[in-house]
């Protein structure tokens, strides 16, 4: 399945959340703490896990949960794979509506808004106050991706970012870098693009068409606003907001940048990345090893996206939540399994076994870390710019109404169409669908 179709299951589902999970009871309060037990209770107790880890990801997964064991003999953690997060998610309403639901599960960072909206999610705030963890230690914007109206609902765990992979060995030879702001992408293309007979043979960079994940970040660092600070409006009927477009247009127009939409547009631009026919590619950091590093016959290096009024760039994967309807023994365990899995001992262990990000600032001084940044020193780019790893807009509307200017691209890629117009004409039906979560 390709990410455009992923992504598109992805949009119906979440928005049949909105609706299947808006009966649910709402979380507790955030605002005291969990009480401890005064004696804790070793009665033998099994949680269930739900995850949609990959065949690769299982042997961290399972050596986690047999360290967890040795620490709490007790408790019996069963991972269970539920599929990709679009299935996971649908399981999860149904458990919901069947009232028999898993302790502990994944969520994709982007769908927590609705699950979380319909109180099917527990508040994990009495229990980071009761213990006294330290949100500091998260990168802000990757903890404040999991939660939502004053409410810490998860922690990071597999966590990835968009991040330029590009061809250090071209580059070098070429005597360019990578560019960090806007600004100097003009020179960077001029630069780098290859033209024979009117026709584009190497590209200066490519960005992906097909998910607006890898574009949003472009709308916020050139000014611009998804929606509007209290959420009710878009604001794609500012000129601030259409200049990621406008630069796309300019950029694909001319033929220095390419985008790819539709089935096999991902692997399309992975391919003309290792024949050397792109010299660089956003794509999500979690890519960079397997597809990258392992294929790829020149020097690999990694960069973070150019700025301009501002640079971030959004966090991607799922996060690690308890459910609210669990029993009060069960989110105890839930708890600790949350705690175990993502603090700052297993978190390098973790990032390894996943290919995924460490989530804690911690690691970088610690021995473990050290050794990870010797062996992959591309993501000590990310980890420069730690800070500016952020959540994606968070509205329970988001997948439908993304889904409308993702089209906007989709045309502008496959029938040159102008989007400017396409996406000012749009704002009227983002709008309604905006006022329909209201």
């Amino acid at each position: 399945m390709t990410h455009l179709n992923k992504w598109m299951t992805l949009v119906s589902i979440t928005a049949m959340a909105a609706v299947a999970v808006s009966g649910c009871s709402r979380g507790t309060d955030s605002g005291p703490a969990a009480e401890a037990p005064a004696v804790e209770d070793t009665t033998p107790i099994t949680i269930q896990y739900w995850h949609s880890h990959a065949d690769k990801q299982m042997p961290i997964v399972n050596a986690t949960i047999d360290e967890f064991k040795k620490k709490y003999p007790y408790i019996t953690v069963e991972q269970v794979y539920q599929g990709g997060y679009a299935d996971l998610h649908k399981k999860l309403l149904a458990a919901v509506a069947a009232g028999s639901v898993p302790a502990v599960t994944n969520v994709e960072v982007a769908s927590l808004p609705n699950f979380a909206d319909g109180g099917v999610f527990a508040d994990l705030m009495p229990y980071i106050k009761r213990d006294q963890v330290d949100l500091n230690d998260f990168s802000k914007g990757m903890l404040q991706a999991y939660a939502y109206n004053g409410k810490q609902y998860g922690f990071p765990l597999i966590v990835s970012t968009s991040v330029f992979m590009y061809n250090k060995t071209l580059l070098d030879k070429l005597g360019v870098k990578p560019p960090q702001t806007w600004a100097e992408i003009e020179d960077f293309n001029k630069k780098v693009t290859v033209k024979e007979g009117g026709k584009t043979t190497r590209y200066a960079f490519s960005v992906p068409g097909w998910d607006p994940w890898y574009y949003d970040p472009w709308i916020s660092n050139g000014g611009g606003a998804i929606l509007t600070a209290d959420k009710k409006k878009v604001g794609f009927d500012k000129p601030e907001s259409w200049r990621w477009l406008e630069n796309f247009r300019k950029w694909t127009q001319e033929g220095s940048v390419q985008m790819g939409y539709g089935p096999g547009a991902s692997d399309n631009m992975r391919q003309m990345f290792l024949d050397e026919k792109v010299a660089m590619v956003q794509h999500s950091s979690a890519t960079l090893k397997a597809t990258y590093l392992d294929n790829a016959k020149f020097e690999v290096g990694v960069s973070f996206i150019p700025g301009d009024k501002e640079r971030k760039s959004h966090i991607g994967g799922a996060g690690i939540v308890m459910m609210e309807k669990a029993s009060a023994k069960q989110k105890e365990a839930a708890w600790k399994f949350i705690k175990f899995v993502t603090d700052k001992e297993n978190n390098v262990k973790w990032a390894e076994g996943t290919g995924y990000l460490p989530t804690r600032k911690s690691v970088v001084g610690t021995e473990a870390g050290k050794k990870y940044f010797e062996k992959l020193p591309q993501y000590k780019t990310v980890f420069d710019n730690f800070d500016n790893v952020v959540g994606r807009p968070q509205h329970p509307a988001y997948p439908e109404l993304s889904k409308k200017y993702t089209e906007v691209v989709g045309k502008m890629i496959l029938e040159n169409a102008d989007p400017l117009p396409l996406l000012k004409g749009a704002v009227k039906e983002m709008n309604d669908i905006l006022g329909s979560y209201q």
